[in-house]
């Protein structure tokens, strides 16, 4: 289990260019945890104490108000993390994850990571960077969700979640039409509809799992 976490941890961006003896030892502090589907792991306003590396499985991370209004901030899946912001600040929890499937972490102590940052300064600069891109991509979400109709919010999150190959965009593991609705800040009838819209109008196909753009939608609707 140790050489899974020392795999997922050297696909993480901040970690790519540190030793691999480094990252073994960061590794080595990891315990691994497995949680069943729609277990929420992390919840808003939570002590941040651990670190979380995803070995298996997918988590979205999402937000939610007063009146259990939520908002989608991301999914992340194999080799990615969550949970370093209130790790590093010592702020309570600024988002809730909860699993999309059945999802094995390597967590990770606040100290031990502390003291492994502090032992390898290398990575230091590096995570700092990797920070400043996640707060300029949540602005740009931000930026998105005010200034945007719920269209042209569906058109970017599709986007931004397809994969070129061979000339076409597609998306392997699609979100169902809640999941895209959290995602977008919208219900899920607007987004049926939308949906429909695009699959009629020959934009997109749908197929089992999976969702390509055949066609680039129209700007607006």
């Amino acid at each position: 289990m140790q050489q899974e976490v020392f795999s997922s941890l050297k696909n993480i961006s901040f970690l790519s260019q540190v030793p691999d003896e480094a990252v073994a030892a960061l590794a080595a502090k990891a315990k691994m945890v497995k949680f069943p589907k729609q277990a929420v792991i992390i919840s808003e306003g939570d002590e941040g104490n651990s670190l979380y590396v995803i070995i298996s499985g997918k988590v979205r991370v999402y937000t939610s108000d007063e009146k259990s209004k939520e908002v989608t901030l991301g999914v992340q899946e194999l080799g990615s993390y969550f949970g370093e912001l209130a790790l590093l600040c010592g702020e309570p929890r600024s988002a809730s994850v909860e699993t999309l499937e059945k999802t094995m972490c390597g967590m990770i102590s606040r100290d031990d990571f502390k003291v492994w940052l502090e032992s390898h300064p290398e990575a230091v600069a590096e995570l700092l960077r990797e920070l400043s891109e996640k707060v300029m991509h949540l602005t740009e979400r931000v930026k998105q969700m005010a200034l945007s109709n719920v269209y042209e919010r569906t058109i970017k999150v599709l986007q931004d979640m397809a994969n070129q190959e061979n000339g076409v965009a597609v998306i392997h593991n699609r979100p169902t039409q809640q999941e895209l609705a959290n995602m977008v800040g919208s219900s899920r009838e607007m987004i049926n509809k939308i949906m429909k819209e695009l699959t009629k109008g020959g934009y997109i196909v749908v197929q089992d799992k999976s969702l390509r753009i055949e066609n680039k939608p129209p700007a607006s609707w």
